[in-house]
């Protein structure tokens, strides 16, 4: 990363992830719960239902102290933490939306504003002037989602923006248009979810029962049409963002399982709370209500995981590195890319590095490229550390160097490559085989162990698999000799020198769970 960061030891993208989740779910609640608000006032104040209103009242502010503190406390912390973790990636969107931002920033406080005066006017301002405030917090709410969902999308989805660097077609790019239908669907549940949870501290058993009806008007069916605004999401990203989270690194294919599961419970505690409402209590209603926050959760790790190796798809890395030079003015602009790494070395590209003699102390070189390479990703030994991966997979040193050159081949691609020159690559080999430790002795080999070891990040094992269908078409003394120098195999693969031991155990192996000779 080519600033000074703040190293967060647990994992900035642990931290990152429990800000920003938690904001989303009481920003989305902010919009949903806004238009929730004034339809049911308006419903109230026609029908005269005064019970309706005093709680409307307690709902409002509960609405209030949620979305507007807590939202806009969390929200400045989400630019506080992408700006002390990320602050390329921060740069880049300032620069390209930076008026978008602007525009935002006003509907923010218009936001905040009218909800103020929505809650303070209750009973000092006449009822068509009261709902006038909440239909304006409504659309500024509602505009703020349509501004940052265009850069939110963005992130995944540039499209032509990566060559044009043109405002509108980085906003409307391929996905924004599904996503923003997915966003209000989940604004609409999660208004009469928070609903629901406020109506079951109620006392009434028949206010209970109808507040309970009328907030299943707003889950229900905005929970039903969500599978197929997902689908229509998921059928907008190109089809090579999917692939890199596929196989060996599964996080977007767990938590896509984990989200439809949670989608589908939140729908049966929504329907649940709709029997026998009278008897509605906390014991239904906050399953409920963390039942619609692990299946949020989930899609944004998803969302999060399909746009790896980027920050920026097909523009900036993960790591804050550039895939090329942008266009003349541009943050990318004859910077900080994986070209200039390679040639100049990125101890030499980095602005922000410790001072320190490669040739004379490798290990502590190492250090300071993983910090500029890894760290925006890794720890040492905490989330995604990697003394775990390093113990797993058993990789000695020279190992190790090797497969530091086909980082952007491993876990279909999710990785960026590695910048630096052959110097630095054995450099940062030499700090982690220091951070993983000595190897215990190893056990004769197995063919599933050898394979877990130093195939399975780049292969899965399943029949109809690259390294299978090469390995079974030869008979096992040619598959043994294929294995002796994996780069004949596939010009990207890692020469790793498996023993003559390690290739039979491996041929024998792939012979007895697949070979049809």
């Amino acid at each position: 990363m080519n600033y000074p960061v703040w190293d967060v030891a647990f994992g900035a993208g642990l931290l990152m992830a429990v800000v920003s989740i938690l904001h989303v779910f009481v920003s989305h609640f902010a919009v949903g719960g806004g238009l929730f608000l004034v339809v049911t006032e308006r419903k109230a104040r026609r029908e005269g239902d005064v019970q309706l209103l005093e709680w409307l009242k307690f709902h409002t502010r509960f609405f209030v102290l949620l979305t507007v503190v807590f939202g806009a406390v969390s929200g400045v912390g989400i630019w506080f933490t992408i700006a002390l973790i990320d602050p390329t990636a921060t740069g880049n969107l300032i620069h390209a939306f930076v008026w978008g931002w602007a525009i935002e920033w006003v509907f923010f406080f218009l936001e905040i504003t009218a909800a103020l005066l929505y809650l303070y006017g209750w009973d000092k301002l006449e009822p068509r002037l009261h709902m006038w405030y909440g239909w304006i917090y409504f659309g500024a709410a509602f505009a703020s989602m349509v501004i940052i969902n265009g850069i939110v999308t963005f992130m995944l989805t540039p499209g032509r923006w990566v060559t044009t660097h043109a405002f509108w077609t980085g906003f409307f790019n391929p996905t924004y248009l599904p996503s923003l239908a997915v966003r209000f669907a989940v604004a609409l549940a999660l208004a009469g979810i928070y609903a629901v949870l406020t109506a079951s501290v109620q006392k009434d058993g028949g206010l209970k029962a109808r507040l309970a009806k009328w907030s299943g008007g707003w889950m229900l069916p905005a929970l039903a049409v969500l599978p197929g605004l997902m689908w229509w999401y998921g059928r907008s990203i190109p089809a090579e963002a999917w692939n890199s989270v596929r196989g060996p690194m599964p996080t977007a294919t767990r938590f896509g399982e984990l989200a439809a599961i949670m989608g589908g419970v939140t729908f049966v505690l929504a329907v649940a709370a709709l029997v026998k409402p009278a008897k509605l209590g906390l014991a239904r209603s906050l399953p409920l209500v963390a039942a619609a926050l692990l299946a949020m959760g989930s899609f944004e790790f998803v969302r999060e995981a399909v746009r790896k190796p980027f920050v920026i798809g097909n523009y900036l890395y993960a790591n804050s590195v550039y895939a090329a030079p942008g266009p003349e003015g541009a943050p990318g602009d004859g910077g900080f890319t994986v070209e200039n790494m390679d040639r100049a070395g990125v101890l030499a590209t980095a602005k922000w590095v410790t001072p320190v003699d490669i040739g004379r102390e490798p290990v502590r070189a190492g250090a300071e490229i993983f910090r500029v390479e890894c760290q925006a990703c890794h720890t040492r030994a905490a989330y995604r550390g990697v003394k775990q991966y390093l113990v797993a997979w058993r990789w000695n040193r020279e190992q190790i160097e090797t497969m530091l050159g086909s980082l952007d081949v491993m876990h279909n691609g999710a990785m960026p490559p590695f910048g630096g020159t052959a110097e630095e690559r054995a450099a940062l080999a030499a700090w982690l085989d220091a951070v993983r430790g000595p190897l215990p002795p190893a056990a004769a080999p197995e063919g599933a162990a050898v394979f877990q070891r130093d195939c399975s990040v780049c292969h899965e094992v399943r029949p109809d698999g690259a390294a299978f269908l090469c390995l079974t078409a030869l008979d096992p003394e040619s598959a043994r000799e294929a294995l002796a120098s994996l780069p004949t195999l596939y010009p990207r693969m890692p020469d790793l020198k498996l023993s003559e031991a390690e290739r039979a155990a491996v041929v024998e192996w792939v012979d007895s769970r697949f070979a049809k000779r």
